[in-house]
């Protein structure tokens, strides 16, 4: 049976006047990839960073219900550091520290308190792991970040998100400064990490979305249209506007 981690309901936000999200209800399941499409503008990437309070920086005003772990993200008192730690976010394009591979890794888990050098080592060694650099970088730990390749530093980004142990992972647009190649290795990786970790991505990229995705949720001017298992929507979607989406009538 597949457990919900990430449970939203009737969600409401505002930037100013603006309204942005429109009574969003959706389950994200725990261990699975959801891909949030939609058109450019539509709030896709407002909802995401609704999930780790990210728009709190912009001053947006929100209704409704985020709970995680059986907390309101916004209605019971939260430390919002550690809410970030439990739900880490890579950005559309890669952002290295002016610092080495190894203290970007490193970093959450020195501004955590955590002081053993002999952990910090073997995190730093195991998130590398898990996104697949380790042995591409493990002998220039001490070197610069952004001598790294393009999606090397996004691999280096989602480490640095993962080595602090979160729950969830937001990706928004991961790969859409990147090469084919490097496109392929992160859809390839993160197949692999949902293992470990609940995936929430933002794609304009259709196709992706349907390669790598189990659930998806289908925005348009800043409801949700749908959302449901990838397969499904793909192929048997519920509304006429997700099937003029998903074949390219507009978007």
């Amino acid at each position: 049976m597949v457990k919900n981690l990430l449970i939203t309901e009737n969600l409401n936000l505002w930037f100013g006047e603006d309204h942005i999200l429109k009574d969003i209800s959706i389950n994200i399941p725990e261990k699975k990839v959801n891909a949030i499409i939609g058109p450019s503008g539509c709030g896709k990437s407002t909802l995401l960073r609704c999930f780790n309070r990210m728009n709190d920086l912009s001053g947006a005003r929100i209704k409704g219900n985020i709970v995680l772990g059986g907390k309101d993200i916004y209605k019971e008192k939260i430390d919002v550091y550690d809410l970030r730690m439990k739900v880490g976010m890579v950005f559309q394009k890669p952002n290295p520290f002016p610092k080495s591979i190894y203290e970007n890794v490193a970093f959450g888990l020195k501004i955590k308190g955590i002081r053993n050098k002999n952990l910090i080592n073997e995190k730093v060694e195991q998130s590398l792991k898990n996104v697949w650099l380790w042995d591409e970088v493990k002998d220039r730990l001490h070197k610069n970040a952004f001598d790294l390749s393009g999606g090397q530093q996004q691999r280096m980004c989602m480490a640095r998100a993962f080595a602090v142990g979160p729950e969830i992972l937001l990706l928004d647009e991961p790969t859409s400064a990147l090469d084919p190649k490097s496109t392929n290795k992160i859809e390839e990786l993160i197949v692999e990490l949902k293992k470990k970790i609940t995936i929430l991505i933002v794609t304009h990229n259709i196709a992706q979305a349907g390669r790598i995705s189990d659930f998806t949720t289908f925005l348009y001017l800043g409801k949700l249209i749908e959302f449901g298992k990838t397969e499904e929507i793909f192929t048997v979607p519920r509304d006429s506007r997700t099937e003029q989406y998903l074949t390219g009538k507009f978007g």
